[in-house]
């Protein structure tokens, strides 16, 4: 079926006490991501006003001094955490870097945990006393949302329900407030961000609303991803695909810059990329693997195949 937008599915059906229902969103967002790889969610974890008030720290930041942002950014450690700077990054490919700035909350996980790596420290802004408590609850939600899609694709699949929560839950996972700002002169080849692929198991997209992304179908048209305002957007990333055997697709796409009348806009958006654990094994799943679809891909783990990318997308110099 040739899409024309991406679709839209009801966490409550998956939450829902009906068998039906629930099986009902796992044919669904299964589907869906077998056919496009994205899907825009409602009735996720997030509460309206958590969202408003995430904006409200983030445009805050955002408007701070160059000054005062750069005093965050940390190449110490290939930007894992804190402020990333105008220019820093291009996708897979490109030689043109995106326009945009962004921020990097990480992991702040359970005391019992276990975890074999030991994650960096989140930065903490002075100036803005709400900013890392509001994000870090966004964080922790988002993370809730993305447990509950992993259980239906484990379904789906043929999968133990659970079989995701270990590695994805207090897994190495990164919220990224983005800033597009104001468009001030014709950009030379460079867009707001590049097509690419996402690094990890999904992606968690608030903020999509506002237009620009845009997903590539099948048959290589693009098509604009618009949610409604109360919907997350929601894709599968590279890590996924590689260990679904491509049964699940991780679909390139792209923010694409506004209409020359819109220039003067700024742009928000704020992406979860769910990570799992490191020691994670990504081999393609034997339920995945059959005549007409053999295995693709070498065995490798999560924190193996980030590295790889990292240093291909230039956060992390080798």
């Amino acid at each position: 079926m040739s899409f024309t937008n991406i679709p839209s599915v009801d966490l409550a059906d998956f939450l829902s006490d009906d068998p039906k229902r629930k099986q009902k969103f796992v044919d669904e967002i299964g589907q869906a991501y077998e056919e496009i790889g994205f899907v825009s969610l409602k009735n996720h974890f997030l509460s309206e006003k958590l969202v408003d008030q995430l904006y409200t720290e983030i445009k805050a930041f955002f408007a701070l001094s160059d000054d005062i942002k750069k005093k965050y950014e940390r190449e110490d450690i290939g930007g894992q955490r804190g402020y990333i700077s105008f220019g820093k990054e291009t996708a897979k490919g490109r030689e043109i870097a995106d326009l945009k700035e962004f921020w990097h909350f990480g992991q702040e996980p359970d005391a019992d945990a276990n975890l074999t790596e030991k994650y960096h420290e989140n930065v903490e802004v002075k100036e803005l006393q709400n900013f890392n408590k509001v994000g870090m609850e966004a964080y922790k939600l988002l993370e809730k949302t993305g447990i509950h899609v992993l259980r239906a694709l484990a379904l789906h699949i043929g999968l133990e329900e659970g079989y995701f929560d270990h590695w994805a839950k207090n897994g190495n996972s990164i919220l990224r407030p983005i800033h597009y700002p104001p468009i001030q002169e014709e950009p030379k080849g460079a867009v707001r961000a590049g097509a690419h692929g996402d690094i990890n198991l999904i992606t968690l997209l608030m903020g999509a609303s506002t237009g620009g992304l845009q997903v590539q179908r099948k048959d290589g048209e693009w098509i604009d991803a618009i949610p409604n305002e109360d919907e997350l957007v929601i894709n599968v990333g590279d890590m996924l695909e590689r260990h679904t055997n491509n049964k699940l697709r991780s679909t390139i796409h792209r923010v694409a810059n506004p209409p020359k009348e819109d220039w003067d806009k700024p742009r928000y958006s704020i992406p979860f990329f769910m990570h799992p654990r490191s020691e994670m094994p990504l081999d393609c799943l034997e339920e995945c693997i059959s005549e007409d679809n053999p295995k693709h891909y070498e065995d490798i783990t999560a924190g193996e195949f980030l590295h790889q990318r990292l240093v291909e997308i230039g956060l992390i110099k080798e």
